[in-house]
């Protein structure tokens, strides 16, 4: 597995310009909330408890954050959770509503994140590597935790790597 601190460089390195940055802080958890709508409806019974999708996916996630660092997912999780049960009330106030939320929350977090890129001038990074869509919501963890004055072991270490990671912007021709 890629170190964390190559893959927040990586995706860091498109996300150099601070209105990209934060389109993001609204587009991704608008994004994961969405998609953790029509995950809800999928579920398995396992006797008499219900797992949905939704479920397995926000541990799956974090699981693979404590992978990466445990301090981080544990942060995570105060997030994700409260999304997770929202994600599922949500799911189960029918259908029209779902699907509105689902929408608003998908295609706005969407339109946010490319005006964002529009500005910096560089494609999302998922163009590259499709993993980074997992990055995305732990760099902005990484983010607020700076703000707040930690984690500046990682904020250098991703700081040494980003020129690797660069993406070459477009040139116009003509």
């Amino acid at each position: 597995m890629t170190p964390l601190a190559d893959q927040m460089a990586m995706y860091a390195a498109y996300h150099r310009d601070r209105r990209n940055r934060a389109t993001h802080f609204i587009g991704v958890p608008a994004i994961a909330f969405a998609i953790l709508i029509p995950m809800a409806w999928l579920v398995i019974d396992l006797g008499t408890v219900r797992v949905s999708l939704a479920m397995i996916f926000t541990g799956a996630v974090l699981l693979y954050y404590l992978r990466l660092d445990w301090r981080l997912a544990f942060a995570s999780a105060p997030l994700f959770v409260p999304m997770l049960v929202a994600a599922e009330w949500v799911a189960s106030q029918g259908l029209a509503t779902a699907l509105w939320t689902f929408g608003v929350g998908f295609i706005g977090g969407w339109v946010l994140q490319l005006l964002g890129h529009a500005w910096e001038g560089r494609r999302p990074a998922l163009v590259d590597n499709l993993m980074q869509i997992f990055v995305a919501p732990l760099f902005l963890i990484v983010e607020v935790a700076q703000m707040l004055g930690l984690r500046h072991d990682l904020g250098r270490a991703v700081a040494e790597r980003i020129p690797a990671h660069l993406p070459q912007r477009k040139r116009s021709h003509g």
